[in-house]
């Protein structure tokens, strides 16, 4: 891959994709980003010339170059693999209709030092995804029953850097390196503020449940300790995450009933056995339907819960994505963001109490001089 072309001018500033997606417009903005390659497709446009699709990541989020044939980094661009390590920099310029394109762009490979600060994560994301992890520990560290917070604990030992590594999904929400903790973080702390709402539901078995929900995700949507590019899996394809998490929760149960600890369960209320088989229902049934891939449908209160409090968090993530990213189409109103059915219209701001009490004044203070 020649170099020549490559050389990214030295006064870019470097951005995530992710702030990338938010300043870009209309207008060009000449900034510079740092990505992996996720895929490179060659198609054809409308009149049958080749030109190469490529998807790049950097973590946060992914974005797709066109180059067609009358680029002068055609050769480059047609060299590039799936894992590729580049820097592109452009003049970014958001069409609406293909998204952000990069304008008169050079590319180079980067060098390890860069890719492996790449990896670690912009400061930003590297930090939220710290925050939430320990939101985890200590929640789980916060239930009563020993045997869920024997499995949990169990399981953040044994698989902790794994599912640090896993994605919520492929696409759609938290569809991301890390994503899976930031998922399953803000659903144990939404769990734990409706079990003070509603206090016959069982705290310890409902947050057990979220954390195992997805735990099939760290080999159906995991990314490898070296890269950004998501690999499709056989146990994936073949089993699908439910399958997967129950499994995991089966084998980990049988470990901790064969630990030390075990022996001093025996009379604990409710039987271990009738633990397990809530918390398998817990992980079978979230997706709340049978052709959403649950075997079962919801069947006790926790279930009911979790099922909602996923689809939530899910949804809620697909409007933070869609703010920052979509089409604006009129005046707070934005282009829909799939599955999402309907186009996207800005939030009501919140009105702060200190606000409102300045404004009180100022309308006090008005009076007064009349």
């Amino acid at each position: 891959m020649s170099e020549t072309h490559s050389a990214s001018p030295s006064d870019l500033d470097l951005l995530t994709v992710r702030q990338l997606k938010t300043v870009a417009g209309p207008q060009p903005q000449p900034y510079r980003v740092h990505v992996q390659v996720e895929g490179n497709l060659v198609k054809e446009t409308s009149q049958g010339k080749p030109y190469h699709d490529i998807k790049l990541t950097d973590g946060t989020e992914s974005l797709t170059w066109r180059v067609f044939d009358g680029s002068p980094l055609f050769l480059e661009a047609q060299a590039l693999k799936r894992g590729n390590w580049i820097e592109l920099g452009a003049h970014w310029v958001d069409t609406g209709k293909f998204g952000m394109e990069p304008r008169n762009p050079a590319m180079r490979l980067l060098d390890d030092q860069e890719v492996q600060s790449l990896l670690a994560g912009d400061e930003e994301t590297r930090e939220r995804q710290r925050v939430d992890y320990q939101t985890i520990v200590e929640l789980v560290a916060s239930m009563n029953d020993p045997r869920l917070r024997g499995l949990a604990s169990l399981f953040l030992q044994q698989h902790g850097d794994r599912f640090k590594r896993a994605a919520a999904a492929r696409d759609y929400h938290h569809a991301r390196r890390g994503g899976l903790v930031e998922h399953v973080s803000q659903m144990m702390r939404s769990a734990a503020k409706i079990c003070e709402a509603y206090a016959e539901l069982n705290r310890d078995l409902l947050l057990t449940g979220v954390l195992f929900h997805d735990c099939g995700k760290l080999w159906e949507n995991n990314y490898p300790e070296g890269g950004f590019t998501m690999p499709y899996t056989l146990h994936g394809e073949l089993i699908g995450h439910i399958s997967l998490g129950m499994e995991l929760v089966n084998k980990l149960w049988r470990q901790l009933i064969e630990s030390d600890a075990a022996s001093a369960w025996a009379t604990l209320q409710p039987q271990s056995e009738l633990v397990r088989l809530h918390l398998l229902h817990l992980v079978g049934s979230h997706h709340g339907e049978m052709q959403f891939g649950s075997p079962v449908i919801p069947k006790t209160p926790e279930a009911v819960a979790l099922h909602y409090v996923d689809n939530l968090d899910a949804k809620l993530e697909m409007f933070r994505k869609g703010y920052s990213t979509s089409t604006e189409l009129g005046n707070g109103i934005l282009e829909r963001v799939r599955p999402l059915t309907s186009n996207l219209v800005r939030p009501l701001e919140v009105v702060v109490r200190n606000a409102l009490e300045n404004h009180r004044d100022e309308e006090g203070a008005e009076e007064n001089e009349n």
